[in-house]
């Protein structure tokens, strides 16, 4: 019965999501999320809108469901009021509340204020957007008369934004076109022609025989992503409140006078900073965050921090550090600056003394198994109000090797009482006889994370940290310790991870995996590591337009099919790889009306809108009487839904010729097929409907080029490996196939490692690292089909 209601509760909460204009798979799509359901649902009741609304209204309302920032509640009501009214009534307008409303917090709402931040009254004529338009083409002219019609018109309606933030979009778009047709006149054929590019870069359109349609566009892929963040003047207001059990409340903001001189130090510029800690290789989660925190950098004209997070003498190493730093760059991101948090061990020691100075840090003696019983508890450490004289000596101890290792931590004087598990006085510092990469044996205390990494957003005058969801928690204790000492306070913000199917992403997993063998290292095809997608043969900026997609979103808990990265992947591989035919499992043909020692020529296509004058666009293939197709492209029964070569049956040869088999010669089992004998149509009137890849003898007697190809597939059998608890027993033990004896054109001989490929009916590979002179290794990187842009996740 209980699944029973729960059906019937999620067909009402369709139908009314249907009602607000929903189309039906964002719609059944948001069903399936519990946390949007329930954001969406309260939306629309605060909203009033339970028996429906036009599809305008209902896109906002679900934008404010998704993107509502969660220190702004109160508020809620009142933009709603706003949309339902249609005083907000366009996506910009919308992001600017949601920007303006994040940056209010809790504190009162000046409606005034707010109405001029996102425009609300303002009215922009299609004469003012024809103005704007023809001022920015005007000033674009030169360039637009250079490129025509391969202009960027979305760089001029962006200008046309920023003069008009309110205008329609949609008229804008339509001026633009108005204008540069005046400005051009018809397109000529010249207009249509692609640029002159290498031939790796040769874009291609989508094959016929392979269609990928575009699937809807999420809100998230339209809209500039970072617009939900606040400018770094704005940072005075409360947007956090941390309560303690006495009953206080600590407004999370900073002074004007500790803001001014930030902003003196910064120039006012956006700082981010992307920390890893190196103690493993980067996942696809983190191309999320470098998304986020390089991005926003980027977008605002400031600089992003690439910091090591090496406060853990014992997980560092140096192979760690210079994969990091070297898939960032490979990621397409240039850090501001390259610093480790062990930098400021000086800083963060001095700054432990003033916080035990000001009673809010003490020196304890308690064990790991103590300290949790007593946390679980709520009790207070016996030695939390030792003098203040006290613990400053004994953390000088600690400092100068005069304690035993565990024997002694330094912990933060918090609140344990409060209902934070994260402001049971928190260790600050902790004794390691260990030397550090990075510092040396200078030290023999390390601070912690919770300790050092608010502290150096501070001293680095970092003005968003941002992070991921499981840290929100700790969020009190951030700000709780920089109001302690009095420096200044960055604007924290937690976005949801990246959840990947059929794969796992912790550390500690991904550790087991290649430490016991599973996969063969870090760069394991089949890892979601950068390193193993790169070897995969997924580009970086695929890997970007995928993260962009999804959107920096607080939705936690949402698992995003496999399928949706497969996607990105092979849009940008369909314009980049330069098509070849690779044969897996070869069947000999034998052509009976061809002379042995003649060979033809046919010219192959490189990319599939090849024009036949550019010599460039085509690869040359030998045709003769020894070709081999694929086994499974020949069945001894024919049908009316094959379109393979069967007995007596034709199919045509892609590029050259159609053939006719003949005959089949069998082994002595009488079963296997040792090769088949075909005829050729040299006049080519013979019209199969099958079409065939093929790689041919490039001379009597000589086989064609022989290479390995990998067929990668899911790691795990399962969507959510993660959550079962004989998780390794869920691996696929498909998911790697090696092909040893396949045969490729010749023109794959001069190949490159890294280089991408489609093998016509095959799919996209790259070639792998470990190619040598003597054989070539191809990984498949995605297969043709593509289940994503037709209805998947």
């Amino acid at each position: 019965m209980p699944a029973k209601d729960d059906s019937s509760d999620k067909e009402k909460c369709l139908d009314l999501f249907l009602k607000i204009g929903l189309d039906e798979r964002t719609a059944r799509n948001t069903v399936a999320n519990n946390k949007v359901t329930a954001n969406l649902t309260s939306v629309i009741n605060e909203a009033g809108v339970t028996d429906g609304c036009s599809r305008t209204v209902g896109n906002l309302l679900y934008t404010v469901a998704t993107k509502y920032p969660a220190n702004a509640l109160p508020h809620r009501p009142t933009l709603l009021q706003y949309i339902v009214s249609s005083k907000v009534k366009a996506t910009a307008q919308l992001d600017a509340a949601l920007s303006f409303l994040a940056t209010t917090g809790m504190e009162n709402l000046d409606l005034k204020t707010f109405e001029e931040a996102c425009g609300v009254g303002i009215e922009v004529s299609t004469e003012d957007i024809n103005q704007a338009v023809s001022e920015v083409v005007e000033e674009n002219k030169v360039t637009i008369l250079e490129l025509r019609y391969r202009t960027n018109v979305g760089e001029l309606l962006g200008h046309v934004r920023k003069r008009l933030p309110w205008g329609d979009a949609k008229v804008a778009k339509q001026l633009v076109d108005a204008k540069l047709y005046e400005l051009l006149g018809e397109r000529t054929a010249a207009d249509d022609e692609k640029p002159s590019r290498k031939k790796k870069e040769k874009p291609a359109k989508v094959e016929d025989k392979a269609p990928v349609a575009t699937p809807e566009k999420s809100p998230e892929e339209d809209l500039n992503p970072y617009l939900i963040f606040p400018n770094p003047e704005e940072n005075f207001k409360v947007h956090t409140e941390v309560p303690f059990s006495d009953g206080s409340i600590l407004r999370c903001c900073n002074t004007r006078a500790l803001l001014d001189k930030h902003l003196k130090a910064t120039g006012g510029k956006v700082l981010t900073r992307f920390p890893p800690e190196p103690n493993g290789y980067l996942h696809i989660g983190h191309a999320k965050a470098m998304f986020i925190d390089f991005g926003l950098a980027k977008d605002r004209d400031g600089g992003c921090y690439l910091r090591y997070d090496d406060t853990n003498p014992e997980a560092e190493k140096k192979e760690y550090i210079d994969h990091i730093e070297e898939i960032v760059q490979w990621m397409g991101w240039k850090p501001f600056k390259i610093t480790y948090t062990s930098d400021y061990f000086q800083e963060l020691y001095e700054l432990a003394v003033e916080l035990i100075k000001r009673g809010h840090a003490y020196v304890d003696h308690q064990t790991p198994d103590e300290i949790k019983e007593y946390r679980e508890k709520k009790m207070n450490s016996p030695w939390r109000d030792r003098p203040i004289s006290e613990s400053l000596k004994l953390f000088e101890d600690m400092k100068s090797g005069l304690v035993e290792e565990g024997k002694a931590t330094l912990r933060m004087k918090q609140d344990m009482q409060s209902d934070n598990y994260n402001m049971y006085d928190l260790i600050a510092y902790r004794i390691k006889f260990t030397p550090h990469p990075h510092a040396g044996d200078k030290w023999c205390i390390y601070p912690s994370y919770d300790y050092a990494h608010c502290i150096v957003d501070s001293l680095e005058n970092i003005t968003h940290s941002l992070c991921t969801l499981e840290f929100e928690t700790r969020r009190a204790s951030y700000y709780w310790l920089l109001h302690a000492l009095g420096i200044y306070q960055p604007y924290v913000w937690e976005y949801s991870r990246l959840n990947v199917s059929n794969t796992v992403m912790s550390k500690r997993k991904l550790n087991r995996l290649v430490t016991e063998k599973w996969v063969d290292g870090w760069d394991d095809p089949r890892l979601m590591t950068l390193a193993g997608l790169r070897r995969r043969g997924m580009t970086s900026t695929a890997i970007n337009a995928f993260v962009r997609g999804i959107g920096i979103t607080r939705s936690d808990g949402t698992l995003i099919s496999v399928e949706r990265l497969e996607y990105h992947v092979r849009e940008e591989l369909n314009r980049t790889a330069p098509r070849a035919m690779v044969v897996l499992h070869p069947l000999k043909v034998v052509i009976t009306n061809l002379e042995a020692n003649l060979a033809i020529e046919v010219d192959a296509k490189l990319w599939p809108d090849a024009k036949a004058d550019d010599a460039s666009a085509f690869y040359k293939i030998p045709f003769s009487n020894v070709v081999y197709i694929e086994r499974s492209d020949f069945r001894m029964q024919d049908s009316k839904d094959y379109y393979g070569l069967a007995p007596g049956k034709s199919a045509i040869l892609r590029y050259a010729f159609p053939i006719k088999c003949t005959e089949v010669i069998l082994a002595d089992d009488n079963e296997t097929i040792l090769e088949i004998r075909a005829e050729y149509d040299p006049s080519k009137k013979t019209k199969p409907k099958g079409v065939l890849h093929w790689v041919s003898q490039s001379s009597p007697g000589v086989d064609p080029l022989k290479v390995e190809v990998r067929l990668f597939e899911r790691l795990f059998l399962s969507e959510n490996p993660a959550e079962l608890d004989n998780w390794l027993g869920d691996l696929n033990p498909n998911s790697k196939v090696i092909i040893p004896g396949a045969y490729g054109v010749s023109s794959l001989r001069n190949a490159k490692v890294g280089d991408n490929f489609q093998f016509e009916r095959l799919g996209y590979f790259v070639v792998d690292q470990d190619s040598t002179p003597e054989k070539l290794v191809f990984n498949r990187t995605v297969t043709l089909k593509d289940s994503y842009s037709k209805g998947g996740k």
